[in-house]
């Protein structure tokens, strides 16, 4: 006697984005949202990562297990490039040319992303702001992408909203600028969608919502080109 036959879709695995750099995931959260299955990886630990994560060196991690995901974003620390730093005398490491190299040598779909002031090490990059996605913030961050994936740059309105000034209360109808010691971690909480998240994560973190933007992008390109790991 044949046994029934179940044709109910299977359910398909996500897609598996590596996020290098992860700190408390402010990026890995767009990703998530936008339907990727998410592993974060950072030198140090992590305790508010809110997905899977393993604590290794970036560079050397992405070179080993690289390809093993369907596409990876990286967000070299920032500080090298950062004008606060420089101001303040400080000094970094620039990691984002050995970090491109790497991500590169996967051959998978990548992310690139870093401040202002890395621009100029940047290949083309796009630049994403707060109201662009409903974010009431000013928080330009810069996206280099490979591996076949290519971004648009979304038109770039004025920044007519004023902003409060670095470190001091948020006054009505203003934008606050949630960088250095600021005040209103809740109100930041809010308004980047970071409900997780404490001050230190909060003044470097990337929006989630910028990367659910490139996030949906991403899995379009691995749609209509079959280049997912599994595919």
């Amino acid at each position: 006697m044949p046994y029934p036959t179940d044709t109910r879709a299977r359910t398909r695995p996500k897609p598996r984005l590596l996020d290098l750099f992860c700190c408390q995931g402010g990026a890995a959260k767009g990703y998530d949202d936008a339907g990727f299955d998410v592993t974060g990886v950072d030198t140090e630990p992590q305790p508010r990562y809110p997905f899977r994560f393993v604590r290794a060196e970036a560079v050397a991690f992405v070179l080993e297990h690289g390809a093993e995901f369907d596409v990876i974003h990286a967000s070299p620390p920032c500080q090298h490039d950062s004008d606060c730093q420089r101001l303040q005398g400080n000094t970094h490491p620039d990691l984002i040319a050995p970090t491109r190299a790497a991500l590169k040598a996967t051959g998978r779909p990548w992310v690139l992303e870093n401040v202002r002031g890395a621009v100029p090490k940047l290949v083309r990059p796009v630049m994403l702001c707060g109201p662009m996605f409903g974010v009431e913030t000013y928080r330009h961050r810069y996206f280099e992408t490979g591996g076949g994936l290519t971004l648009n740059q979304p038109h770039h309105r004025p920044h007519l909203v004023p902003q409060a000034k670095m470190g001091r209360p948020i006054p009505p109808g203003h934008y606050g600028q949630f960088v250095g010691n600021f005040s209103g971690v809740d109100l930041a909480r809010r308004v980047m969608g970071v409900p997780w998240m404490n001050r230190d994560g909060i003044r470097e973190c990337i929006p989630p919502a910028y990367t659910y933007h490139i996030g949906t992008q991403a899995l379009a390109l691995l749609a209509a080109t079959g280049m997912g790991v599994a595919a």
